[in-house]
Parts: C-alpha cells; structure tokens; sequence
C-alpha cells in the first residue's frame, strides 16, 4: 500500500540551518578584547613615556643605570607595572563579559532541557552567544601567570557557581551551568561538561552540573551534564560519569562507566599491601575524631 502525500510530508525530518551569528561573535569578541585593553594601554604607555624612556632608555651612559636612583627605579618598578596592567584587563575582561552575561541571561535565562538544533530558537541562539563569550575570558586566565584567577572570573560573570577552597585544573568545560561546593579539587585534563551534543549537528543535552564539598578527581576525569556528585566523593584517574549520574557521596569510584570501588580492588589498583592499607585507615579514623566535620570516604570490604 502507498503512503499518502500527507502521512510521507509528516514523516520527513526537518532540517534548517544553525543560525551562526557570527556578526554577534566579532563583535562580541572586539567588545570583551579591546574593551579590556584600553586601560591598561593607557596606564603602561604613560609608565614608558613619562618614566622608563625619560629615566632608563635616554640615560647616557651605562653605568648610570646602576648608580643613580631613577633608572634603578625605573627599572624595578616596570615588571609591577606589566602586572598591575595584566590585572587590571583581567578585571575590564570579566567586567564587560559579566555585563554581556547578565543582559543574556534576562533575555533567555539557561535552563536544563534538550535543545533542538534542527529549529531556530532564542534559547538556542543565547546559549551559542553564552558559550563563545566566555571561551576568551577563560583562556585569558587558565593560561596566564596567576590561573588560581579562574574561581573569581567564573563567580564574578556568573557563569559558575564555585566555593571556597576549591581548585580547578586546566579541563575541558567546566567553564559553564556547572556549581561546585567547597573544598574541592580536579585535576588536569578532566572534563566537566554541562552540555553533550548529540551526533553532529543533532540536540544538546544541556543540563546543570552539581558538585557537593571535599569531591576530589584525579587526571582525566569526566563528569557529564546532570551529573550530581555528593559530598566526599573520589575519583580515581580515567574515572567517567555519564549524563545524569547520581553519586551518593562517601566512596571511591574508579572506571568509565564510573562505579564505587571496593576495599581488594582499590589495594590491587594502588599495588599497596592490607597492612599498608589499615595504617591508612588507621590515620583517616583519627582525623576524624580530631575533626568530625572532615569525614572521609567508606570502602567496603
């Protein structure tokens, strides 16, 4: 039997073309760069014209860069000027994203839910707009001199929400819709991921990340959208959480698919003995009794 012209219309897939905007990425993107320059080129050029071309370049002879007062201050003070003015376009880089973030986020507020890619939205023009604006910030300070920055920039534009104590390796993501307790700290190369797309071009996944305190992962962790990690939870290297996982908290987990490890497990993949490892579970109950608040982490036997 033939299908009809109207049950053969409803069965096809829509397909439209992703809207990339990328008049709104360029300009963005000279807003956030040269915005944030503009002040701190003024500072420095100020600083070389008035003090270190005057004092230090224009002096005449060599030895008076050592012996007279100026150039030598000239000279010591240029490394903190340079400093100074890398915070401060740090400070103008975060500012002017945050103002960007916010009018975003009062236009479309993210939300967790499936985006379709194959249908032009607002929420999906604002969520491509969101994760290209915060990728400079990011790199401005995860690659730079003092990346202990990253917990400020992602609190101060609002696009994390991040505790004391906590410390975030260079990873892939994590740079968005993700909230992660106190005390915490995953190392390098691990990926915390609030969004997953779907084949190429196909939906997102889009959904908030949720980290509690004291949640330690090792290199190469991945932690997928809608993941929940309890407190006190261990991630052993390689370890990965797919979409939506929900850790109860005080246990190791190790694998990918993640899973909790048990105590013989756990001593083979360390390659410590049973001895080494009731010393150590020795040290973790009188911590505890020290300070009750630090609980560790239970391995079952």
């Amino acid at each position: 039997m033939e299908n009809s012209p109207q049950s053969s219309t409803s069965n096809e897939i829509i397909k439209e073309e992703i809207n990339l905007q990328f008049h709104w990425y360029l300009f963005l993107f000279f807003i956030i760069y040269f915005g944030s320059f503009l002040i701190p080129a003024i500072i420095f050029m100020v600083y070389v014209m008035l003090f270190y071309l005057p004092y230090f370049l224009d002096t005449s002879s060599f030895l008076l860069l050592f012996t007279q007062l100026e150039p030598l201050l000239a000279s010591i003070f240029m490394p903190l000027v340079i400093v100074l003015c890398y915070l401060i376009h740090i400070f103008f880089v975060g500012l002017i994203t945050r103002g960007i973030w916010r009018t975003t986020e009062k236009i479309s507020p993210s939300k967790s839910g499936i985006l379709p890619r194959n249908i032009p939205s607002k929420t999906l023009n604002y969520y491509h707009i969101r994760s290209f604006v915060i990728k400079y910030p990011k790199n401005a300070v995860i690659r730079g001199p003092f990346p202990w920055l990253i917990n400020w920039l992602y609190n101060f534009i609002g696009a994390n929400k991040i505790g004391k104590g906590t410390t975030l390796e260079e990873n892939v993501g994590a740079d968005r819709f993700v909230t992660i307790g106190k005390n915490c700290y995953f190392g390098v190369n691990g990926a915390i991921s609030s969004h997953a797309v779907e084949g190429i071009f196909g939906n997102i996944s889009y959904f908030r990340v949720k980290i509690g305190d004291n949640v330690t992962a090792a290199a190469f962790n991945c932690v997928g959208p809608g993941s929940e990690l309890k407190d006190h939870s261990w991630l052993l290297p390689m370890t990965g959480a797919t979409k939506h996982n929900l850790l109860k908290g005080d246990n190791y987990y190790f694998g990918a698919p993640l899973r909790r490890i048990f105590k013989k497990r756990l001593m083979d993949y360390l390659k410590i003995s049973e001895e080494d490892f009731e010393k150590a579970e020795q040290l973790k109950r009188e911590k505890e009794k020290k300070d009750p608040k630090k609980g560790g982490g239970k391995i079952n036997g």
